[in-house]
């Protein structure tokens, strides 16, 4: 996902010279191929994440269009301040890119984790938050957003995912895309995903339809705006909504959908699968921590199945 962002990001800029990518000292393997093709629109910033965020909130007012990067909760949490007070306020063309959402980095231990950032960056007025579930949402993303006015985040997987999302044509920020229709059985879910955690939502949803369970699948890029019409349909549709996000789920993506469907009034249940609002001390790869907090692809099955008492 980072690679193809990159490369979107190389041929926007051989476009447009006001595009800038700003590093705070991080993703050099990956970055090496921008500063060689556009070594006038790149800038190392060092590790100083708050400093990057102001230089970049300072281009953008004299009318550029700057990406800042780094890994985990570096370009967020540790530069909040700045993203609020300098970009988001002056509603600052600075799209935030975080390679790393959620278990990535684990292997560096909780410090690397970013569990918190869509909560946190959801509710900063005005900041579009975007997380796509594909190199291909990520790659049309990339290009919308850099057409889009404003302050955005974009929150990324690592490299090597896979393309799951074979509907979409182009990014709409606020769009939902169904992935899959239900098929018509006793026992029938609405599932809604966010970000990276896509490749296993549907590895989850292949194996409850194997075991009868009809699946409804929804992959939403779009955090903030959410699609407010989707969720409303599901509920009015389905007795049971699941969504599974790579976060913790106070305030994440089950939070905005539980906001939309306390507001209007559905039938339907909501069941939020992420983490359960802890922080974990393992230390290991992404699938094996996914595994210990029960997020992988078998652990949303017995999440699902235990709605219907299996």
């Amino acid at each position: 996902m980072r690679d193809t962002v990159i490369r979107t990001l190389i041929e926007l800029g051989k476009e447009d010279k006001d595009v800038e990518l700003i590093t705070g000292d991080l993703g050099f393997g990956v970055l090496k191929s921008f500063w060689e093709t556009l070594p006038n629109q790149f800038i190392n910033a060092g590790i100083a994440e708050q400093n990057m965020t102001g230089v970049a909130a300072g281009m953008a007012l004299e009318g550029k269009k700057v990406f800042t990067y780094s890994i985990g909760n570096f370009p967020t949490l540790r530069c909040l301040e700045q993203i609020r007070n300098d970009c988001a306020y002056h509603n600052a063309n600075v799209n935030v890119i975080c390679v790393g959402g959620g278990y990535v980095y684990g292997s560096l231990g909780m410090s690397h984790h970013a569990t918190e950032d869509i909560a946190i960056l959801r509710a900063l007025p005005d900041v579009t938050v975007i997380c796509p579930g594909d190199p291909v949402e990520a790659s049309l993303a990339v290009k919308k957003i850099a057409q889009t006015d404003g302050t955005c985040y974009l929150r990324l997987g690592r490299g090597g995912e896979q393309n799951v999302n074979t509907v979409i044509k182009e990014f709409e920020i606020g769009k939902a895309y169904k992935l899959r229709d239900a098929k018509d059985l006793n026992r029938k879910v609405a599932v809604f995903s966010t970000g990276a955690i896509l490749e296993e939502t549907s590895k989850a949803c292949d194996m409850l339809e194997q075991q009868g369970i009809a699946v409804e699948q929804y992959s939403f890029p779009t955090v903030k705006p959410i699609d407010r019409a989707v969720i409303e349909d599901c509920a009015d549709r389905f007795d049971n909504i699941f969504t599974v996000e790579e976060h913790n789920i106070v305030g994440g993506f089950g939070g905005a959908v539980a906001e939309v469907l306390a507001e209007c009034g559905g039938k339907a249940k909501l069941h939020r699968i992420g983490i359960d609002d802890f922080y974990c001390i393992e230390v290991g790869s992404q699938a094996y921590l996914r595994e210990q907090v029960g997020i992988n692809a078998e652990g949303i099955v017995r999440k699902v199945k235990g709605v219907f008492g299996e």
